[in-house]
């Protein structure tokens, strides 16, 4: 599972947003405008106002569409169904989502919630591009999506919402297509974003597709089907296939079998022009065109009546003229009639290009149709030379006018949203003659309350502003000479603000990118409309990591936070940064920017000193990408890059010459999309067509070395080469201009297909250095000598970087914490030190990585050319020790920058201004205050919900999704607690940090949601032990406000168990009132309805993908089996807070679960399993105990006996899963069922191999059980033992050979827990004595440990002269017989004391021979040579348990009476207290040669002489 906590940095001017799709959610009132960027914006809405809460970002194209879903199905009880047929509830707020869709055919679902996008997938490309989604009236969660193949321009100004349709021009330019438009429409499974069914696919029989609708069953047709409307108003029907099949092999006899079904009619005529817009509600169709509308029924298609908008109302230069209509909602306070046999009553709304609505009441009834006007909103006021986009969509009993502010900038039109609210009336006055005005509600531009001077004062940040002089035609290149003033300069033009409230060109940033080392980010560049550039440092972050006294820019800048950079007269388009050896500039090494603008010109920039290099005319037209080499390059392409222009032509340049090296014309349309393959040597253009006609897309192939254009490939085969070239270098699927390193291109890019994926081997990777999960220092060090981008620190590389950084559209970048990485830095570095010990210094060579954080030395294979000084290296063999020692103690530094940053960038400040002091005083954490931070939250394939820099955007979040509380809780807790292990100084931050996260937030904001237990329990089995602990914590802290609906208790008993009225828990309870848990099982069994038990058991096989499984990269698998650890979890720790039948429900998946061995839960499941088995889990499966220890043995056997060919994760996490099983958990069964454990093992003996592993697990566990519960181990230890001196039984050599030390190590375990075994010191004889037996009976047995064979016995019944006191009932009855045995120090010896009689044995032989080896095949019972009474002890105090043989024999008769009466029950009760109170602490120590000294806890309590 991984744990990547999203952090979002905002420049200082609002994105630039023009909507191009709408959609909305009426519980909770919610908004979604999607723009022609791909970004989405996510608005709030109540009763006072309109928040931008997040953009959602997981497009790069233009949103084609947006649509409310339901991803699951659910009745209108709340109860999931699998069932296709069942009506859902789209407003709930739990289920509803919104599906977007955007022009290059990726589809995103994101959840209400938390704004977290569940799935993103890319349709097939004979799909087509996706042109409007329609959800199924009656099952939401399906929805039908219309395809076009025709040009891009027609999606690209798609702006209308889901229910208003494009406007006038979009239709003129429909009008304009001869040929047959190819056209694709699909049923898709939002849940699985899967394509279930093709409803269409081929060329329409009417003209370009306008809309189309969904229409459901009327009259004679019994089925659903799919209308599509073309520019005209003709319309064709297609009805939708009950059984849907997605295989494409079926597609073809589909669409004939749908052709067959259609029907055609034509409601448009060529006179009232071409239609703009199309809308259907129930059994009535509108047709809106520019001056009327028409109406007509559904069931056989006649038009019922029209309204025309002459009358002035929408008015649009003296003309009136619509641009879009729609349906309002049903509401009952808006419908009023005196007719109630009336066909229709409906609501229509109709707006204008200036924004003027009017809402027209309409009904139709006995044939005669009426209208009326009843409610107008007002048109916009706006500037002449201002364009303006509109577009209505109603939530409740409102209407939302979503407008698209533009005002140029030279070339390019910049849009800004703007959102009214207006209030429709609640009932309509009949009386009234005109149309009343909706009431205005309220409205919000986007980052209304930014502002442009939002950084610190001057004094605070000093910034450096580098111009570039071009007057004159001459590229001069100098340096500010007076750089407060140029700043003051900056300042003002960055101040000025147009009086239309629209931010000026310079404020708006056009392109984006974070500058990343393998380990840290260094810094933020932004590149304006205006042309400037600025670089926002992290230096005060990494202050500590200015190792060997040196910095990496001058003395001057070493603590800048900011500076310019300016000459670039055009928005800046594209940036990139590299780390390169510049060989004109004296062989420095060090970074630098490169940018492109639309002044058609390309910069070179000197980050480490902040001063320009060389300015570049390679390109006619602007500069729309710069593509960084491969990782993989070798010199001299290492120090190369691409830059694509919209002259359709691409140019190599390189960075040690500093001009052109090669030039690819001749390209027909822009290369939208460029890899460069350096493995082969090529480069691929593929040039998408976007000019609205019908020619095919085209690929050139292009050699690097020669220049020379290698193939032209068009249609189809362009697009499969191209993916092939992509799939050579390990990126999957393309996606725009995927360049390697710090660039601008979008994060988004990188293809959405799985990131699960195993990579292939190092040796094969191409292109590694461009995955969307790494960008490492190896994509900018070209080195002075490597002549390669590989990286210069081979032992350092890791899976994924601490902190990633990316930008995902213009001006938002999004900083991701790892905090699997974060939390293995030490391991990295022990790893590093390890291996740098074992190169030949003969093959290493010194390259100097300066960093602007740091300069240090590493070292890496010889690869590349030789520099200078690498033979007085190579000399110094003696400093390899010194420089691993630097290595390490500034990794030691590094580790603790990283953490501190990431603290400061995650916590939520202002929230507690004491806790925030601490942190600043004593964990040393530095407020970002010069930054707009704000919170984020990681999808599906890197997808990215990003809120708003303002309190209430942050905290929105907090609010709404339980995924999102957990995830930042768990980082932020396994954060603090490390630095507790870097310096014990931060102990106090770091444990209020804790608190605060795991406590007391939620105590100072009362409405946030509690971490989702689901999500926490998937990190219980973490690699590291800091995020182990704190999901368990979290898990504890949150359990009672987090229990889910099926398994909350109605009315739980909240003062057990330790939990506080509050919902907190002070400690955590270890095991629950027996009697508590006794009286819930008697529950499960008697008396819990079946609706419960229906209820948790549909939640505990739920495998519904949810928020949380994208969240941490995990698969519908893990949805269930989370839910299963969570109910078991709580049924074991919180009984009382849970539904009763809660046991016995979630045993059994418990128990599948441990043995599935299931990598990420099975380990916890045995854990919990064993934990609450004595408590909870044994009055379930009791009688099961036996199996399912044979079950774990048959476990064992496979994972010890998997093949040479296993691969070595597997095993690895088998082998970790087998050591939960054996340490843990079969410990737990066996003390659970001691008798069932020893009749499993003593069965292995003969059915398993003899030097099978079983038998050692077994030993072992014998002696756990007997180190954990050696009360429940006592009376079976004959059989214990028996089955120790069988493993090491010397007919069965390789048992013996296996077994031998651990049977050993078992027998001497045994002899020092029981008082009542014993062996002799050169371990040749064991004796073992009945710990509990009838007094008349009472044996000792002797063993030979050389033969393995029992050679005496010994009798223990009772004293000898008084063998009739013994008879009776007293004789029968089971009690404590031998407390304690020792042999004596010659071994001729063996004494025992029995507490029941207090009573010490001696047997010997008085002659000196050795009486074993005399009577060695006589089993005869021995008697004892001698008998001593102990007398009662201080404090010894004989009941019914431990009494004496003197107390037994003078007992009145009445004790005889009531054994008699004894039944069996009575008589297990009291083998159970006896074995209670059993005292295993007595010892029998021999002082001298014929003295004993016995002892109890160790207090001594006489001394015999034998």
């Amino acid at each position: 599972m991984k744990c990547k906590s999203i952090a979002c940095i905002w420049s200082g001017s609002p994105p630039v947003h023009k909507v191009t799709a709408v959609a909305a959610l009426n519980n909770p009132p919610t908004l979604y405008t999607g723009g022609s960027d791909g970004s989405i914006i996510w608005w709030n809405i109540s009763s006072s106002e309109i928040t931008p809460v997040a953009m959602l970002c997981g497009h790069v194209a233009p949103i084609a569409d947006l649509g409310i879903c339901v991803p699951t199905t659910v009745l209108g009880d709340g109860k999931l169904d699998d069932s296709n047929n069942v009506v859902s509830t789209s407003n709930s707020s739990d289920c509803g989502a919104l599906l977007s869709a955007c022009t290059d055919g990726v589809l995103c679902i994101w959840s209400r919630a938390s704004g977290q996008c569940r799935r993103r997938r890319k349709m097939p490309p004979w799909v087509g591009m996706p042109y409007l989604i329609r959800p199924f009236p009656e099952n939401r969660r399906y929805v039908c999506i219309a395809c076009c193949s025709f040009d891009h321009v027609h999606l690209s100004d798609h702006h209308s919402p889901s229910t208003a349709e494009k406007g006038e021009t979009f239709a003129d330019r429909d009008s304009q297509h001869a040929k047959p438009v190819k056209c694709t429409v699909v049923i898709v499974d939002t849940y699985t974003l899967a394509i279930v069914q093709t409803v269409f696919h081929g060329s329409l029989s009417i003209g370009p597709l306008k809309s189309v609708a969904v229409i459901s069953s009327f009259g004679d047709v019994l089925t659903e089907s799919v209308m599509m409307v073309d520019s005209f108003g003709k319309s064709q029907c297609i009805p939708i296939l009950k059984e849907c099949d997605s295989s494409t092999e079926n597609m073809t006899s589909k669409t004939k079998l749908s052709d067959a079904g259609k029907m055609d009619w034509v409601n448009g005529s060529k006179d009232r022009g071409l239609l703009v817009a199309f809308a259907n509600r129930g059994p009535v169709l509108a047709f809106v065109y520019g001056t009327c509308c028409i109406f007509s029924l559904l069931e056989d298609g006649s038009s019922v009546g029209e309204i025309y908008f002459s009358d002035g109302l929408l008015p649009i230069e003296g003309k009136s003229h619509a641009i879009g209509g729609m349906f309002v909602g049903d509401d009952n306070n808006l419908l009023y009639s005196e007719d109630s046999d009336a066909t229709f009553i409906e609501k229509f709304v109709v707006w204008n290009g200036k924004g003027a609505a009017i809402v027209y009441r309409i009904s139709y009834s006995s044939n005669i149709f009426k209208y009326e006007p009843f409610a107008a909103i007002p048109v916009i006021s706006q500037e002449s030379n201002m364009s303006l986009s509109i577009s209505f969509v109603q939530v409740n009993n409102c209407l939302f006018r979503v407008e698209s502010n533009s005002f140029p900038i030279n070339e390019l039109l910049i849009w800004k949203p703007r959102l009214t609210c207006w209030v429709l009336p609640k009932r309509h006055d009949k009386n009234e003659i005109n149309c009343q005005e909706c009431k205005f509600s309220g409205e919000s531009r986007i980052f209304d309350d930014w502002s442009h001077n939002h950084n610190a004062p001057e004094n605070e940040i000093p910034r450096q502003v580098v111009e570039i002089d071009t007057a004159g035609g001459k590229d001069e290149l100098t340096s500010s000479q007076d750089a407060a003033t140029c700043s003051i300069a900056i300042d003002e033009r960055v101040s000025n603000i147009h009086n239309n409230e629209t931010y000026e060109r310079k404020e708006l940033v056009s392109s984006s990118m974070v500058i990343s080392e393998e380990y840290v980010p260094l810094a933020i560049v932004y590149g304006f409309y205006n042309g400037d550039i600025k670089v926002v440092r992290f230096d005060m972050f990494f202050e500590g990591l200015d190792f060997h006294g040196q910095n990496s820019y001058p003395e001057s800048k070493a603590h800048a936070a900011q500076h310019y950079l300016l000459g670039h007269t055009g928005a800046v388009l594209c940036l990139a940064a590299q780390r390169v050896l510049i060989r004109c500039q004296g062989g420095s090494n060090g970074y630098v920017l490169i940018s492109g603008s639309m002044d058609c010109t390309i910069r070179v920039w000197d980050l480490d000193s902040s001063s320009p290099m060389v300015v570049m005319h390679q390109h006619v037209a602007p500069v729309r990408q710069i593509i960084l080499p491969p990782s993989q390059a070798e010199y001299p392409w290492s120090n190369c890059f691409l830059s694509v222009g919209e002259d359709s032509s691409v140019a190599l340049s390189s960075l040690d010459s500093m001009r052109v090296e090669r030039m690819f014309p001749g390209h027909p349309y822009y290369p939208a999309k460029v890899v460069w393959d350096s493995r082969r040597g090529y480069i691929a253009c593929l040039c998408l067509n976007q000019t609205g006609t019908t020619d095919a897309d085209v690929l050139y192939i292009w050699d690097v070395k020669s220049g020379a254009r290698e193939r032209v490939l068009r249609g189809a085969a362009a697009v499969s080469m191209f993916d092939h070239f992509c799939t050579g270098i390990d990126r999957g699927l393309p996606g725009g201009s995927m360049n390697s390193g710090n660039t601008s291109a979008s994060s988004l890019l990188c293809p959405a297909t799985d990131e699960t994926r195993s990579p292939p081997p190092q040796s094969q990777t191409v292109g590694k250095g461009t995955s969307s999960s790494n960008i490492s220092v190896s994509t900018g060090v070209s080195g002075s000598t490597t002549g390669s981008n590989r990286s210069a620190l081979p032992s350092l590389q890791i899976r994924n970087q601490p902190v990633k950084g990316s930008c995902p559209f213009p001006g938002v970048a999004a900083l991701s914490f790892d905090l699997t990485s974060l939390m293995s830095l030490c391991q990295i570095d022990e790893n590093y030190k390890t291996e740098s010990s074992d190169l030949n210094k003969n093959q290493v060579k010194e390259l100097r990585v300066e960093s602007p954080i740091k300069k240090t030395i590493f070292r890496d294979q010889e690869t590349g050319i030789p520099s200078s000084n690498d033979q007085s290296i190579n000399d110094k063999s003696g400093a390899a020790s010194i420089e691993t020692a630097r290595d390490s103690e500034w990794m030691f530094l590094l580790e603790k920058c990283l953490l501190q940053f990431s603290l400061s960038i995650l916590h939520i400040w202002n929230v507690d201004a004491e806790l925030d002091e601490m942190l600043v005083t004593e964990m040393k954490l530095k407020r970002p205050q010069n930054l707009l931070v704000a919170s984020g939250l990681l999808g599906d394939r890197g997808s990215l919900t990003l809120t708003f820099p303002d309190d209430t955007s942050t905290l929105e979040l907090w609010k709404s999704s339980s995924e999102y509380c957990a995830m930042r809780s768990l980082t932020m807790v396994s954060l603090a607690q490390h630095m507790i292990s870097l310096s014990h100084s931060f102990q106090a931050a770091s444990s209020s940090l804790s608190a605060f996260y795991m406590r007391s937030f939620a105590e100072k904001v009362s409405d946030i949601k509690p971490p989702l237990l689901q999500l926490l329990v998937s990190f219980w089995q973490d690699e590291a032990e800091h995020v182990k602990m704190a999901a368990r914590s979290l898990f504890h802290c949150a359990a009672s406000r987090a229990i889910p609906p099926p398994l909350r208790r109605d009315n739980p008993r909240d003062n057990e168990n330790g939990v506080s009225p509050s919902g907190c828990y002070d400690t955590v309870p270890t095991e629950a009132p027996t009697n508590c848990l006794r009286n819930d099982r008697q529950i499960v069994t008697e008396g819990n309805s079946e609706d419960e038990e229906s209820e948790i058991r549909s939640w505990l096989e739920s495998f519904e993908m949810q928020d949380w499984i994208s969240c941490v990269g995990g698969m519908s698998q893990d949805a269930m089996t989370s839910h299963i650890i969570v109910a078991a979890a709580l049924a074991v720790w919180y009984p009382s807070l849970v539904k009763p039948n809660l046991f016995g429900l979630a045993v059994n998946p418990l128990v599948k679960l441990v043995m599935a061995m299931n990598e990420k839960y099975s380990s916890t499941a045995a854990e919990i399993l064993a934990e609450g088995m004595e408590s909870t889990w044994k009055a379930c499966i009791g009688s099961e105990i036996p199996r399912l220890i044979g079950d774990i043995f048959f476990q064992i056997e496979c994972v010890t006996g998997a093949s040479a060919n296993t691969p070595t994760k597997n095993l690895s996490t088998s082998v970790r899963i087998r050591d939960t099983l054996v340490g843990v958990l079969l410990p737990s069964l066996a003390m659970a069922d001691v008798l069932g454990f020893l009749n499993v093992i003593e069965r292995q003996i003969w059915s398993t191999a003899s030097d099978s592993p079983v038998h050692v697990v077994s030993l072992m566990t014998i002696v756990r059980v007997a180190r954990g519960s050696p009360r429940n181990l006592v009376q079976y230890l004959d059989k214990v033992v028996a089955f120790i001196l069988q493993t090491i039984d010397p007919g069965n050599l390789a048992m013996r050979k296996t077994c031998l030390q651990s049977s050993m190590a078992a027998l001497k375990e045994i002899a020092r827990i029981f008082p009542m075994v014993a062996l002799n010191d050169p371990v040749t004889r064991l004796a073992i004595g009945d710990a509990i037996g009838e007094i008349n009976s009472a044996s000792i047995r002797v063993y030979d440990m050389q033969s393995i064979t029992k050679i005496k016995v010994l009798d223990a019944s009772g004293p000898p002269g008084f063998p009739s006191l013994l008879g009776g009932a007293s004789g029968m009855t089971v009690t404590t017989v031998i407390s304690a045995l020792s042999f004596s120090p010659d071994g001729e010896g063996l004494v025992a004391f029995s507490e029941t009689g207090l009573m010490i044995r001696w047997w010997s032989y008085s002659l000196g021979s050795v009486w074993w080896e005399k009577l060695n095949r006589n089993l005869v019972l021995v008697q004892c040579m001698k008998l001593i009474f102990v007398p009662p002890w201080e404090g010894f105090s004989p009941n019914a348990s431990r009494s004496s043989l003197i107390e037994s024999v003078f007992s009145k008769e009445g004790d005889a009476n009531s054994q008699d009466n004894t039944n069996a029950s009575n008589e297990s009760d009291r083998l159970k207290q006896l074995l209670h109170n059993i005292d295993l602490s007595y010892r029998l120590e021999w002082v001298g040669q014929k003295k004993i000294k016995l002892t109890q806890h160790g207090r001594d309590l006489g001394t015999y002489q034998l």
